[in-house]
């Protein structure tokens, strides 16, 4: 009988296994998957004071999450983690790299970075939670 369970986290052992079953996928359609997590962080005096992550996958670089502690905002120090992602993947045979970022949040920072609004999906109920769909190419 088939069941369906939620879990919050995942082990290591079903992380592979997805990681597996994505490539496998990707391999049967004459495609290498490639992806792979990425994490950069900025530390001052082995404080945390922000972080990038996200994923390459195929030709494309994503990134998840930008966040800066509240007294490092306005220092140019999301700038240097984006500059970080991009020279860090220039050269790889990667095309892009997006995001998606929501209204109150930080699209006109992005459009600062060099990203162009791809898609703007609109929440009739909150303009604020109006999601953004950006990217930025390399070439």
């Amino acid at each position: 009988m088939l069941s369906i369970e939620y879990k919050d986290n995942l082990s290591k052992e079903l992380k592979e296994k997805i990681d597996q079953e994505f490539s496998k996928y990707a391999l049967d359609n004459s495609l290498e998957s490639n992806y792979k997590s990425f994490n950069f962080i900025a530390k001052e005096d082995d404080k945390i004071v922000g972080i990038i992550t996200g994923h390459c996958c195929y030709k494309e670089i994503h990134i998840s999450d930008l966040i800066i502690t509240k007294n490092y905002r306005h220092k140019r120090l999301g700038t240097k983690l984006i500059n970080t992602v991009e020279t860090y993947y220039k050269n790889k045979d990667f095309e892009n790299i997006n995001v998606t970022t929501y209204q109150f949040q930080a699209p006109v920072f992005y459009e600062k970075c060099g990203f162009k609004i791809e898609f703007v999906r609109e929440n009739k109920e909150n303009p604020k939670l109006n999601k953004y769909f950006l990217v930025k190419y390399f070439k």
